[in-house]
């Protein structure tokens, strides 16, 4: 069955319980699987230079700094815990993108279901090694700004450990948002073609508007769908534009299960709920339809 994750990420604004605000509306409004954060050691991640830098967007900046700016966004790993055991209590689960080595192993030791390698870490293999060695539950990874060479790297790295089948691999653009030409549905096919024999599963991750090409992307193959989340899309930050609104994750949701029952073939030639208006409306040689 199709898993749809909301990923909730940064667009909590750095509120306890903004973020558990949205893990109840996306467990019992939307009925999405998973509600995923973000974890970052930002001293460790980012050069003195961009930490002490303006952000870029200043109308977006929760701080005098992108450094501040990005620690004014992050959770601690106690905090982590208690958003882990608040997702449980609400009936959805609990997964985090870790984009450095601290934030791998604080988030590896709540061992969550997944955790999800952002595109922009998915060279970093000395953190996707720490993983691989340490954490036991599968490892999700997408795929954006990254040449399919470097996509062959990947799974042959968790090949080589003997982890690619808790492996997922995600079909992604990293753009925000990103415009329907750019979504490139058909490498969720390409994907399956290379791997499905290879990792556990394909997914996609989207940052586009609406909800149709999430359900083309089932079509195609991809057996998890992640989308941004958020509560209101005006609400300041990065992702809010490109993120769903809680009516809109809960359409994706159905429409996703919805769409997922009809991906079969006839069990039969005629179905039992065609009997009726066979014997009805279809004509037969040597028979009267009747209409």
């Amino acid at each position: 069955m199709v898993k749809v994750i909301a990923e909730i990420g940064c667009n909590h604004m750095g509120q306890m319980d903004v973020a558990k605000e949205l893990i109840s509306v996306a467990a019992h409004v939307c009925k999405a699987d998973y509600a995923k954060f973000q974890k970052r050691n930002n001293r460790e991640l980012l050069p003195p230079a961009q930490y002490n830098a303006p952000h870029p967007v200043p109308a977006n900046s929760y701080g005098d700094t992108y450094g501040a700016h990005r620690e004014a966004l992050e959770f601690t790993v106690d905090q982590h815990a208690e958003l882990k055991a608040f997702c449980e209590s609400q009936g959805i689960g609990y997964s985090t993108s870790v984009w450095d080595m601290t934030s791998a192993r604080e988030i590896a030791n709540l061992k969550p279901d997944n955790i999800k390698i952002p595109s922009a870490t998915n060279l970093n293999y000395e953190l996707q090694g720490f993983l691989a060695e340490n954490y036991e539950g599968e490892i999700h990874v997408s795929t954006g700004m990254t040449t399919k060479g470097e996509i062959e790297s990947v799974v042959k790295f968790y090949e080589e450990r003997g982890r690619a089948k808790d492996l997922v691999v995600y079909s992604c653009t990293s753009g925000y948002p990103v415009p329907f030409e750019d979504i490139c549905l058909r490498e969720i096919e390409t994907l399956k073609d290379r791997y499905a024999d290879r990792v556990k599963a394909i997914g996609f991750s989207g940052h586009h508007l609406g909800i149709a090409a999430d359900v083309a992307a089932l079509a195609l193959g991809a057996e998890w769908v992640e989308r941004h989340f958020t509560l209101d899309r005006t609400w300041k930050g990065t992702d809010h534009a490109a993120s769903l609104e809680p009516d809109g994750m809960r359409r994706l949701v159905r429409d996703l299960h919805n769409v997922e029952k009809a991906l079969t073939f006839k069990a039969k030639d005629v179905l039992d709920i065609e009997e009726v208006q066979r014997k009805k409306l279809k004509w037969q040689p040597g028979l009267r339809a009747v209409s």
